[in-house]
């Protein structure tokens, strides 16, 4: 007889664990997929193979690309986490109304015309405000 028929607490731990175990195997295979078609590297017919193959033996499928692609997976999290926080900082920078960069030349020009500052010091502001 199963220690888990005779203690009902055990049968609720084992399900939630398999709950568990369900909802993160779906978000690897998810996770996986994304990143499938996220890849630049793979070509149309590699993409397909690896899809069908996921397809049809998900748990090895999955298995074996995080083994031969794992790397690759982290590199596009993370290019796209960098891509998505420089769209954030362009959108800030934006909508904050910080001046463009024609306008700090300007004030550069004013300032230098003024003699506020030295050619030196002009040239050294105009490289830093173009880059």
């Amino acid at each position: 007889m199963l220690a888990a028929t005779s203690y009902p607490i055990l049968d609720l731990f084992w399900t939630m664990l398999m709950i568990f175990v369900f909802i993160v195997w779906i978000f690897i295979l998810f996770q996986v997929i994304i990143d499938i078609f996220r890849s630049h590297d793979l070509h149309g017919f590699a993409k397909a193979l690896w899809l069908i193959f996921i397809i049809f033996l998900p748990f090895l499928g999955v298995l074996l690309y995080l083994i031969a692609r794992g790397h690759k997976m982290q590199e596009h999290q993370i290019q796209a986490a960098q891509a998505q926080k420089q769209q954030f900082d362009d959108y800030v920078k934006q909508t904050a109304g910080g001046t463009s960069t024609a306008d700090e030349l300007a004030k550069l020009a004013d300032l230098k015309s003024k003699g506020a500052i030295s050619d030196a010091d002009y040239e050294a502001a105009k490289a830093k405000i173009l880059t």
